[in-house]
This record gives structure tokens, C-alpha cells and sequence, in this order.
């Protein structure tokens, strides 16, 4: 296998709110039959964060992503965060987790953020490992924390009930290890670049200038036309991402998907002949929790090693954009 950068994941994390919500507390407020969520989107049961910010998910997150390690904050050369969501327009996700560490905040490490929305966490991995080649990073940490629930509309059955809340963090190191990046690959359809889309909050719709509206500073998906335009493009893009690789989708050991939704997943499962033994499906029990949907899926998996040493990896997922990446990597932790 010819590993094009190295890379150790020395560590994983993962923090959930305490709060959650089943699909029947939905249903009850929405006045939906039951079992309709479940049934239609997919999910069971999601988590809520109920006073707790996306910095401090983050924190926790990388705080049990650094004990996993047998590290501390001052080990980490470079933090990223990879995120849609976040507690502040201005000052980054990043450099907000770093100061919640108060008994290293003295610390100058980089502080950077990559947002591709849902497709984040495989960017972020991307560039780190690009990183680590330079020989000045050492230690890297990407966090993906997530609060989407305060921007739901009830009003859209689909994206109220299918959403959920999160965070996750991986500590990526140099290694001498055969292991790592394999390949990697990102392409942006901007033809559906507004079916999902928060319009309100930038400076188009600035607070100044609009009055509040709810429906505006929600999340809103055109889902049938999202899902046919990925429809439309995703079996090229993976025809082409495995030309000349030495296994096929069926053959990795494990593939870890953007949680998007019941209909995405199925369209996975249909691109890997039906073969569902390799794909993760997290979606009942969290829901899509934006960027933080892959590392989340990705944590379980070494954690419940379904991913173990030496196993091939498939990082793969779609984002408001429209765009479509993936990464494949060898794992090891040494």
C-alpha cells in the first residue's frame, strides 16, 4: 500500500451533551404519529446541548483525546478546529478551545480553523497530515464540536428531526510506521451551492439591516434536490478515487460516512454493491451531527475495535457546497 504521508492517530475523544432527545419527544411536540421519524429520517435518538457551548464539547473532547494519547496540551504543536457551527463570529473555534485549558494557557501553539461544513474533519485531517511533513509539527490535534439544534426551525419536519448534537477530537502524529494518507480527494459542484444554506447571521441578511425572522436564521435543505444532484455525481467520484488503488470500497476495512441522512446512507450501501458490513451507521443513536458526524463515527470505531491496527480506512462525506470528499488512510496508534 503506498502511503503517501505518514501518520499515527495517537489518540481519540469524544464528548456528548447530557441532554437527550428521542425521536417520540419530537413527535409528541410536532403532533407526528409515532414512529414517523424513525420510519421517514432515520434516527432514534439524538443529543442536546443544554448550556453547554461548543468550546467547552470541544474541550472535552480533546481533554479525553489527550489522556488516550498518555499526553498533555503542551505536547500539541498545532490545534484545528473543523466546524460548521460555533459560539462566536469572531474570535475563531480554535483558539477558544486552546483557552479553556487554563493551567497551560501561556501556550503559543497554532491555533487554526478549516470549515468545509460537513466535509470538514476529512480537510482538516488532510491538511494536518500535510503538516506533519514539514518537519515543524510533531503533534497534532483536530477538534470537531457541534451545536445545530438552536438553528432549527420545528417548522421543517425534515432537518428538525434529524439533526443532533456533539463533539470529537484526534491527535495525529509523525510515525516510522507504513501507515497514514494514503489518498486523498475533494471536488465542489457549486450548481447546488444554496440547497442548504443559513441565510440569515452573514452580511447579505445582516441583523442590522433585517428584522428577526425565525425561518431566517434557521437551517434550511432542499433535500430531494440535494439528494438527486449527489445522486448524480457520487458513483463517478468514487469510480475515479479508486482508479489504480490496490483495494476496491468492498475490500476496505472499514468505510466511516457523513451521517447525512437514511436516504445518503442507502446510497452508500448501493455504491458498495450492497456490502454493509464495512460501513459505519451511527445515524439512529446521534443523528447528522454536521463535521462532527465523521470523527464522532470514527472514535467509536477504534474505541469498539471495529478499526484496528493496520486497517484500511475510508473517510467519505458530503457538504453544503455542494461538495464531496474522501481520505484513505492506514491506521496505527504507534
Amino acid at each position: 500500500m503506498n502511503i503517501k504521508r505518514a501518520f499515527s492517530i495517537r489518540g481519540v475523544g469524544k464528548y456528548l451533551p447530557l441532554t437527550s432527545v428521542s425521536s417520540e419527544e419530537i413527535e409528541n411536540e410536532l403532533d407526528l404519529p409515532k414512529g414517523f421519524i424513525f420510519k421517514n429520517i432515520g434516527v432514534e435518538t439524538r443529543h442536546k446541548a443544554m448550556g453547554e457551548s461548543n468550546t467547552f464539547m470541544g474541550e472535552q473532547a480533546l481533554r479525553e483525546a489527550l489522556n488516550d494519547a498518555n499526553m498533555t496540551i503542551d505536547n500539541i504543536d498545532c490545534l484545528i478546529g473543523a466546524s460548521a457551527t460555533f459560539d462566536y463570529v469572531i474570535p475563531n473555534r480554535s483558539t477558544l478551545i486552546k483557552n479553556a485549558f487554563k493551567e497551560d494557557n501561556d501556550l503559543d501553539f497554532t491555533c487554526i480553523d478549516i470549515n468545509s461544513v460537513c466535509t470538514s474533519f476529512i480537510t482538516a485531517l488532510d491538511y494536518a497530515s500535510l503538516l506533519l511533513t514539514t518537519g515543524e509539527y510533531k503533534n497534532i490535534a483536530i477538534v470537531s464540536s457541534e451545536s445545530s439544534l438552536k438553528g432549527l426551525n420545528p417548522e421543517d419536519i425534515e432537518t428538525y428531526s434529524l439533526f443532533g448534537d456533539g463533539s470529537a477530537a484526534v491527535i495525529i502524529s509523525t510515525t516510522d510506521q507504513p501507515a497514514g494518507l494514503i489518498k486523498y480527494k475533494s471536488k465542489s459542484y457549486t450548481k447546488g451551492v444554496k440547497y442548504t444554506i443559513i441565510e440569515g447571521g452573514g452580511n447579505v441578511n445582516h441583523m442590522k439591516d433585517v428584522p428577526y425572522d425565525p425561518s431566517l436564521y434557521s437551517f434550511k435543505m432542499q433535500g430531494k434536490k440535494l439528494l438527486k444532484n449527489v445522486k448524480s455525481i457520487l458513483p463517478i467520484f468514487l469510480s475515479d478515487f479508486f482508479k489504480k488503488q490496490e483495494v476496491t470500497m468492498q475490500e476496505v476495512n472499514l468505510i466511516v460516512p457523513h451521517q447525512a441522512s437514511k436516504l445518503g446512507l442507502r446510497m452508500l450501501i448501493s455504491l458498495n454493491k450492497g456490502y454493509t458490513e464495512n460501513i459505519v451507521d451511527q445515524l439512529e443513536n446521534h443523528g447528522n451531527c454536521i463535521a462532527a458526524s465523521i470523527p464522532l463515527a470514527l472514535v467509536n470505531s477504534i474505541k469498539n475495535n471495529s478499526l484496528k491496527e493496520g486497517g484500511i480506512c475510508l473517510l467519505i462525506g458530503t457538504a453544503a457546497g455542494i461538495t464531496i470528499s474522501s481520505l484513505l488512510f492506514k491506521y496505527t496508534k504507534l
